[in-house]
């Protein structure tokens, strides 16, 4: 048996469905930021600035051991 509600969303397009969704989500995702203020936008960019040169870190310290390893083999 299924509901009003649940009839109605499956004859609705898809596209405007997700497309509703994504706009009610940035919308809570603007209140939350404006509600942490400005320390919240520098928390962020500073963990995506984090996960950003973690990665790079790892393979820059990998490629350093590895020459490392060639001059000493080749000494």
């Amino acid at each position: 048996m299924s509901s009003p509600q649940s009839s109605a969303i499956s004859h609705a397009l898809p596209a405007d469905f997700v497309s509703g969704d994504f706009d009610a989500l940035a919308l809570h995702m603007r209140a939350c930021a404006r509600g942490r203020g400005p320390m919240f936008t520098l928390q962020s960019g500073l963990q995506r600035v984090q996960s950003i040169a973690a990665g790079r870190i790892v393979t820059v310290a990998f490629v350093a051991f590895v020459m490392g390893l060639g001059l000493l083999a080749i000494a």
